[in-house]
């Protein structure tokens, strides 16, 4: 379903996807304001969905407590419904400053085939970063804050519980530590095949290393954090990444939860982690996160393209739970 509008004389017109019911989401019309100074109009080339985010509010399972804290700077409309939403967006600058015009850039934008924003919130790719796999940085930019916040250390042993994209990424760089050893736990035996891409071990559950370090959980589970708070050696830290929207989740807390004195510590992207919030912005935080994605190896965590304008149809399956989708790449017309 979309909705028309009537075309004005030298006006850009722009497609954008919006949340308009409980499962329900359509592609709407809109012109496109004068750009203003400093500004940079970029037509978008390809994006991705948010498939954990995305699918609380495609269900409109935002609490209402979150309301206010959910609302992003670029988005429309009002939760929970209807709203434009979405934050991976990589494409090319069509208007603006000269010096700007034809440059490959990625934003926090919306599910949007043109958008107008100002220049400090758009980031130039390297050339070494392919326009496909940028779509990552909004992702690896969660995982680069988790690892700030759990500060995993060279030699330690540390777990990933749940292989979703911010959960392989995470594992990923923890990987690059030296000596440290790495494991990417998922119920999904396929996963094994994904991690050794990225040159980490892999376990299910019920196999899963003991004893450890640093455990980082983004199963958004209760078997998950089950299994985190399981395998945390004494005096560990466990960092919930997964965020469960308005579902009451019963946090395993008894057993030797106290004894071992297990660190139980949240992590959100939108909070630069306290390590580094005296010297970092958000911006040098995003630039950061995709100088850090020019290993092709990711790719690995791109599955095939769907096309801007099949959104509406396809998002039942993307966003399902039974879905094996890893990041889902949205191709612009």
């Amino acid at each position: 379903m979309s909705h028309n509008v009537v075309n004005l004389p030298n006006t850009i017109q722009s497609q954008s996807l919006w949340y308009v019911a409980p499962k329900q989401a359509e592609i709407r019309y809109q012109s496109l304001a004068p750009l203003p100074s400093q500004f940079v109009q970029v037509r978008a080339l390809f994006g991705a969905l948010s498939r954990g985010t995305e699918s609380l509010i495609y269900q409109g399972l935002v609490p209402e407590s979150e309301f206010t804290r959910m609302a992003l700077p670029w988005m429309e409309g009002s939760f929970p419904f209807p709203v434009k939403y979405g934050y991976s967006v990589v494409g090319i600058v069509e208007d603006g400053p000269s010096d700007w015009i034809g440059k490959r850039v990625f934003a926090l934008q919306a599910h949007q085939t043109v958008y107008q924003a100002d220049i400090q919130s758009v980031v130039l790719l390297p050339d070494e970063v392919s326009a496909e796999r940028a779509v990552l940085a909004a992702n690896m930019e969660t995982a680069l804050n988790a690892v700030w916040d759990a500060a995993p250390g060279p030699g330690d042993r540390i777990t990933v519980i749940g292989g979703g994209v911010i959960g392989c990424l995470v594992a990923y760089l923890c990987g690059h530590l030296p000596g440290a050893e790495v494991t990417l736990v998922d119920i999904n035996p396929e996963r094994e095949s994904i991690a050794k891409r990225l040159g980490i071990a892999f376990s299910l559950p019920e196999a899963a290393p003991t004893n450890c370090d640093t455990v980082f959980h983004c199963s958004a589970s209760v078997s998950g954090l089950a299994t985190a708070m399981t395998v945390a050696g004494n005096e560990a830290t466990v960092l919930e990444l997964s965020w469960y929207g308005d579902s009451p989740i019963a946090a395993p807390l008894g057993g030797a939860f106290h004894s071992r004195q297990i660190r139980l510590q949240s992590s959100q992207v939108g909070h630069i982690s306290t390590s580094h919030r005296p010297r970092w912005s958000h911006r040098r935080r995003l630039q950061t996160a995709i100088k850090l994605l020019t290993d092709s190896a990711l790719d690995v965590l791109l599955d095939p393209a769907v096309n801007f304008v099949d959104l509406p149809e396809r998002l039942p399956d993307l966003l399902s739970a039974r879905s094996g989708t890893l990041c889902c790449l949205i191709c612009y017309p």
